[in-house]
This record gives structure tokens, C-alpha cells and sequence, in this order.
């Protein structure tokens, strides 16, 4: 007599693996929210940052912008006869620029690099010409010329500023600019110009302390600028590229050749002078990528690494038959998101190396410790720690690299996907 077939006993719904993936997959979902307000911490952090080293800065010097020297000559308008203005800009003007590093200032925590600059300019003016405008020679004054400079930063002057023109020596002063705009200027006493030569010789230094850009406007017809300095990771920005550079660790040096043509503005202006400073060129003496900036990146990766070591624990859980429970899982999540806040607070007394160094290693450790009591076995939570050291490593890496991130990203996700693809291949899925 045949005897019924015996049926497997029915296991409920969640003890079998789709409903404990889904759960998993849930709680992944939900640590997103404290994950969030983790990085709504380091942006926090990172604008305190820079709300301190604004107010450092602005008591040392704040950028360096130079527009300047120009030519003031008042005329008499023929038409109105109202009293006016013409500017006219150098033939040529050389420049010379040495950008030193000082010690950063420091505040509480934060520290603010800082410079001291050194800038010496030399060339030539031509005769003006109010012909072209039909001014008659009456209607000059000549003797009542002036040498304008206009700048952001007459704070941080650190010497008294004098031009030589021709044989004269002038001091500058610095005078209301009658505009709400930040710019400043520098003005010279009256000087007779018909008594100097046609070619109108110059030159002058003036020093600022400053921070964060210098930058310079070319109103020479032709503009030779060199800047040096003891920065080794400069950027050069503006509206011209430098037409040669050196960049070494000891610092760089950067030369620009730019000639009237290549510039969008006239050598004079009647009547009104207009602020050029978007043709400007500049370069910025910021640090790369500083602490918080890394540490916002690798709080981006957080939805992966908790995934990633969900996924471990999970895969182990269904090779081996060893039940954890959704509370156990959640504190390991929740030990995986105290690695951003040991990385923050950390790195605001230390380097960002050093404290993901700390902090990886602490929360590695807990982890597989805890997963002793879990899995009952010293193989797993071995196997477990040698991932997560294997997966922060290939984080710190991708954060470190900057034209090949995505790249080795890439190659670091396949590889993943692959081991995740040959361990599960066994798992029977449907139970």
C-alpha cells in the first residue's frame, strides 16, 4: 500500500529569505534619515569653517585686486563746459609679483593661510590724445593730472605707496570713490604733466597683507606680469591663462603676456572710468580639497558601505543558517554611521588621514566583536572585519584620487558585484 507523500512543514512568511531581505532592504531605507543629518553636520561644520576664517582674514587682508595705474587728466567738456574726467592707461606695464606664505592664523580650531605680497610695477605713458574727442588744447588741464590706483584691500597696505614719474616723486592718498561697490582708490597730488617727456617713464611697489586671490587687471597696451610664490598648489583664474607655468612642491611661478588686442577694452575712457575687473586674470592660494570637503565625501558613500556590510552579514546568515536578528542588524548600522561623526570630530583636532585612520579602525572593531556574540564563531566576524578594512580602504582611496575616481570606482563596484554574484550562487532563494 502506497504511502502519501510527506510535505515539507510550511514556514512562515517572516522566516523566509525574501522577508528578511525585505527588511534588511527596509532598515537600509530608514538609516538614511540619521545618515542625512550626519552630513547636514558636516556642511554645518564646514560653513562654521569658513565663517571664521572670513572674519581671520578680513583682520589680516582680505583678496588682493589691483587695477591700476591709470592717468587722470580734467578738461573742460567744448560742449557743456562742464568740468571733466579722461583716464588713460600705460603703453606698457610690467609687473612683478612675490606671494609669500606666511604662518596661518589660527582661531579655536581653525586655521586661515594667509599671505604677504609684494608687487612691483614699472613702464611708460604716452601723450595723451583729446583730439580724437575735439578737445582743444585750452581746455586741458595739465597741470592738475593725477595717478590713480583702484584696489579692494587699502587695510592691508603694509608701506607708505609712491610713484616715480619721470623725475618726480609722488605719494598716493587715498580718496572716496563715491560708489557703494568695495573697491577703493589711491590718487597722487596734482602734477604738471606737459613738463615730463613724451614717453612718460614709471614705477612704483606697493605690498599688501592678503588671502584667498590676488588679482590684476592689464590696462598696459602691452602687459608682461611674472607672480612667484611659496605655494605650491595654486589656481589660476580670471579671464587669462598664464602663457607659461612652473609648479614644483617648493612653490610655482607663472608668466602672462597680454596685449591690447586680446582684451575687449579701450587704452582711455572720457568722462566715466569703468570698473574692469571681470578681465582681470587671478589665482587663488586655497587649499585643494581641506578636511570637511573630504569629510562630505565620504559621508556620500554611507548608503553604500551600509548596504555593502548588510549584504555580508545577510549572505552569511543565509550560507550558514545563523538567524540575526533586525536589532542586531540595526546596531550595526548604526555603529556604521558613528564612523562620520568619529571622522568629523576627529579631524577638527587632527588631519583627515589620521582620523579616518581612528575612526575606521574603532568602528571595524566593534563590529566584529559584536558579531562574535552574533554568529557564535570567530571565522565569520574575521572574515567580516578584513571587509570592512578592505571597503573603507577602497573609500579612502576614491577620496584621495581626483581625474581617476570613477574610474577605479568603477573597477572596485564590478569587482564587488562579482564576489556578491559567486558567493550567492548556492542560496536557494524560494525557502
Amino acid at each position: 500500500m502506497e504511502t502519501p507523500m510527506q510535505q515539507e512543514p510550511k514556514v512562515p512568511f517572516f522566516q523566509t529569505t525574501t522577508a528578511k531581505m525585505i527588511m534588511v532592504g527596509l532598515l537600509t531605507i530608514i538609516l538614511i534619515i540619521p545618515l542625512a543629518l550626519v552630513q547636514e553636520l558636516i556642511v554645518e561644520r564646514s560653513q562654521r569653517q569658513k565663517e571664521v576664517i572670513t572674519e581671520t582674514t578680513a583682520k589680516w587682508g582680505n583678496s588682493v585686486y589691483f587695477y591700476g595705474p591709470i592717468l587722470k587728466v580734467p578738461y573742460k567738456d567744448p560742449i557743456s563746459g562742464a568740468s571733466c574726467n579722461a583716464y588713460f592707461f600705460p603703453e606698457t606695464l610690467n609687473n612683478k609679483t612675490e606671494v609669500t606664505m606666511v604662518k596661518p592664523l589660527e582661531r579655536s580650531i581653525y586655521k586661515s593661510n594667509v599671505f604677504t605680497t609684494k608687487m612691483q610695477f614699472d613702464g611708460n605713458y604716452t601723450t595723451p590724445n583729446f583730439a580724437s574727442k575735439g578737445i582743444p588744447a585750452e581746455n586741458i588741464y595739465w597741470n592738475r593730472a593725477k595717478i590713480l590706483i583702484r584696489t579692494t584691500n587699502l587695510k592691508s597696505l603694509k608701506d607708505e605707496v609712491k610713484i616715480k614719474m619721470g623725475n618726480q616723486n609722488l605719494a598716493f592718498e587715498s580718496v572716496a570713490t563715491g560708489s557703494n561697490d568695495s573697491i577703493e582708490s589711491l590718487e597722487t597730488n596734482y602734477f604738471e604733466y606737459q613738463n615730463l617727456s613724451n614717453q612718460l617713464k614709471f614705477n612704483f611697489t606697493i605690498s599688501f597683507n592678503g588671502s584667498k586671490q590676488v588679482k590684476m587687471v592689464p590696462i598696459g597696451k602691452t602687459t608682461d606680469a611674472k607672480i612667484t610664490s611659496n605655494w605650491n598648489s595654486p589656481n589660476f583664474n580670471g579671464n587669462f591663462s598664464p602663457i607659461s607655468r612652473a609648479i614644483t612642491d617648493k612653490g610655482f611661478e607663472a608668466n602672462w603676456k597680454i596685449l591690447h588686442f586680446n582684451r575687449p577694452f579701450a587704452q582711455n575712457y572720457f568722462e566715466v572710468l569703468p570698473e574692469l575687473g571681470k578681465y582681470a586674470f587671478a589665482v587663488d592660494f586655497i587649499t585643494p580639497v581641506d578636511e570637511y570637503q573630504q569629510s562630505e565625501r565620504a559621508s556620500k558613500y554611507g548608503f553604500l558601505v551600509i548596504g555593502l556590510t548588510f549584504l555580508i552579514f545577510f549572505l552569511i546568515q543565509s550560507i550558514s543558517k545563523i538567524n540575526i536578528h533586525i536589532f542586531q542588524y540595526s546596531m550595526i548600522g548604526i555603529a556604521l554611521i558613528m564612523f562620520y561623526t568619529l571622522l568629523i570630530s576627529i579631524t577638527e583636532h587632527s588631519t583627515f588621514s589620521l582620523a579616518y585612520l581612528i575612526a575606521g579602525a574603532s568602528v571595524i572593531l566593534m563590529i566584529a566583536c559584536y558579531s562574535i556574540s552574533i554568529l557564535k564563531d570567530k571565522k565569520f566576524p574575521l572574515f567580516i572585519g578584513t571587509s570592512l578594512a578592505v571597503l573603507y580602504t577602497f573609500i579612502y582611496v576614491i577620496i584621495q584620487l581626483e581625474d581617476y575616481a570613477l574610474l577605479v570606482g568603477s573597477i572596485g563596484l564590478f569587482l564587488i558585484l562579482a564576489a556578491v554574484m559567486y558567493s550567492s550562487r548556492k542560496i536557494e532563494w524560494n525557502k
